[in-house]
């Protein structure tokens, strides 16, 4: 790895972290403003921007680079999440950021040879879908577990990690955190395209 490739590695890593920590933090705030308070949290309008930076980074250094990452980035923004979130609102980000992000680079590499936009936009809104699920349902799902006796904070609690359940109505934010997702996919599409433009030398430099 040249030293450029270094430097957009860290850049890469530092904002999916960044990202990531922020959303966690600000998913636990409802959004205040026309009457979205039961729909919303502020960490719908930057979690999004994570899958930017992870299609960005598979443009930039492919299936494998982008793995890495996400993987550095998993671990440092866990971390982080347990000591300025919560140990559930971790765990449940974790797990969702993990699996999501990682069929986003699988669903982003089969399509890259596709309509420039087409591969960050379908890799964004299918995987969307599966770390909206994950997310909120780990995170404030207070129920009993279909088939257990059991709350997931019980599940937690079981393995060490003792956190009390923030009772949020979880599929209203669910599905409203999606149409969100949705619309900044759609948005992304203008920033992704500018940033592939400034990329592109350094890609076919590191090619040649």
């Amino acid at each position: 790895m040249t030293a450029l490739d270094r430097r957009d590695f860290s850049i890469a890593l530092i904002a999916i972290t960044v990202v990531v920590l922020a959303s966690n933090i600000l998913v636990q705030y409802s959004f205040h403003h026309a009457g979205l308070d039961n729909y919303l949290t502020w960490g719908a309008f930057t979690y999004p921007f994570s899958f930017l930076v992870t299609d960005l980074s598979n443009r930039r250094f492919g299936v494998k680079g982008a793995r890495q990452v996400v993987y550095v980035g998993f671990v440092l923004a866990v971390v982080l999440s347990i000591l300025l979130a919560t140990p559930r609102i971790a765990m449940a980000s974790g797990a969702a950021f993990l699996v999501a992000q990682l069929l986003d680079i699988r669903i982003f590499a089969r399509l890259r040879n596709k309509a420039w936009w087409l591969p960050p936009f379908v890799s964004s809104v299918i995987s969307s879908a599966l770390d909206t699920v994950i997310f909120f349902s780990v995170a404030f799902y207070c129920g009993a577990v279909p088939g257990l006796q059991m709350t997931i904070s019980d599940m937690l609690g079981s393995v060490g990690i003792a956190d009390s359940c923030i009772a949020l109505p979880w599929i209203n934010l669910a599905v409203a955190d999606y149409t969100v997702k949705l619309m900044l996919a759609a948005l992304s599409i203008a920033p992704y395209g500018a940033i592939l433009r400034i990329m592109r030398p350094r890609m076919a430099q590191r090619m040649a």
